[in-house]
């Protein structure tokens, strides 16, 4: 189901009976409370039921004692236009996603458009246009922060003025266009930062035939924002240069699922070590050649608690609140102010773990039974992931 940015307001809405709250803050990655309050999308309260007005409400959801979790932000897409990608010419990957747990994605540049435009005035207007277009159409009411430029040799920082001015927030991945070379990029790097417009870089092997090499030395002098799949989009560098950049570099530490997963949980455990798990946020990294993964998210969160040995409740925030607040997002995080993004969640069924953070330690990837954007139900249970052993039910004001 696809629905305008311009969506229904969800009115005053209760969430009770948590029996697990994820933060999304991996200082505090659990809450001591059973309960949200929201007003038109927007969270108004989080406590204990009897601390928190939960009269006339227009919808009462019982979690029955589920897990409730900031809804997963995917750093890393390649979108389009609409809910179709070339890349595998399939239909309705984002708001499969969204059956994921997915409620926002951010687009490291719209590089599979047949034919993308890569000199400088196609470019701006490819890049305005996509950032039009997802603000006003969201598939699945999944929030696509879309628009990102692949940069190409001959810009000027007029060309990021102009940019900025019409919206645009985002670079593509550094590195898939012309510029390839340290200082270029860092100087285009920097103009972005000026102009209020966030960076990403590719990092390792070719991901596609015409692509080629980003190595260390590049990722260290262009001093980009966030060191894009810095496990490889698919091909790593080697263990030792990721974990000289995590330790090099006080930026953005992103680890997809179409990457090395033998240096993804490396690099996250690099972060543990340096003492700042704050900087690893997750993505997809699709779509790609290997296609689209709507669990891809999830999958990533049970592979470094389970492999990675990082405690679950730590890794859902590296998918929520550490992105949230890297890419200055309103949502991520469960506290009053912040947008009303939610996924339900449990163990699945017959998971050998007895809860759901230890079925995650254990390595499963646990059951979605609902995902909520700008509080409205935008899925029950799950139709991609295993079935939840609970899932909440709403009990008044069915959405």
């Amino acid at each position: 189901m696809a629905e305008a940015a311009t969506g229904g307001k969800s009115g005053k809405v209760v969430i009770r009976n948590i029996g697990l709250l994820l933060s999304g803050d991996i200082d505090r990655p659990i809450l001591d409370a059973d309960t949200i309050v929201l007003v038109d999308g927007i969270i108004t309260a989080v406590g204990p039921e009897k601390d928190c007005d939960t009269a006339h409400a227009a919808t009462v959801i019982d979690a029955r004692a589920t897990c409730v979790a900031p809804g997963l932000i995917d750093s890393h897409v390649h979108p389009v236009f609409g809910d179709w990608t070339p890349r595998q010419n399939q239909l309705g990957w984002i708001e499969s996603t969204m059956n994921g747990g997915v409620t926002t994605m951010i687009s490291a540049g719209e590089v599979h458009l047949p034919g993308r435009p890569k000199d400088i005035v196609g470019l701006k207007a490819l890049a305005i246009t996509a950032q039009r277009a997802f603000d006003n159409f969201r598939p699945g009411g999944v929030k696509v922060l879309a628009g990102a430029p692949v940069i190409e040799k001959g810009m000027v920082e007029a060309d990021f003025a102009e940019l900025a001015a019409a919206g645009v927030t985002l670079l593509g991945e550094v590195g898939l266009g012309s510029v390839k070379a340290g200082y270029e990029a860092r100087q285009m790097v920097a103009w972005a930062r000026k102009h209020g417009i966030q960076s990403t870089i590719h990092t390792g092997g070719p991901s596609i035939p015409g692509s080629g090499l980003i190595d260390k030395d590049v990722v260290l002098e262009a001093d980009a924002d966030v060191i894009g799949h810095i496990n490889g989009g698919h091909t790593a560098l080697p263990e030792a240069h990721v974990c000289e950049l995590c330790e090099k570099s006080s930026r953005a530490i992103e680890i997809v699922h179409n990457g090395n997963e033998k240096i993804a949980i490396a690099a996250a455990q690099a972060a543990m070590q340096l003492k700042c798990p704050h900087r690893v946020i997750l993505g997809t990294d699709g779509p790609a050649g290997s296609g689209v993964q709507p669990l891809g998210l999830l999958r990533m969160i049970a592979l470094l608690s389970s492999l990675g040995n990082i405690p679950a409740e730590l890794v859902f925030c590296f998918a929520t609140g550490n992105t949230a607040r890297l890419r200055k997002l309103n949502c991520g995080l469960i506290e009053p102010g912040r947008d009303a993004d939610f996924v339900f969640l449990d163990r699945a069924q017959h998971s050998a773990g007895r809860t759901l953070l230890e079925s995650v330690q254990l390595g499963d990837i646990p059951g979605v039974g609902m995902v909520m954007i700008d509080g409205l139900v935008r899925c029950g249970r799950s139709r991609n992931t295993p079935p939840a052993t609970e899932v909440p039910l709403v009990v008044t004001g069915a959405h």
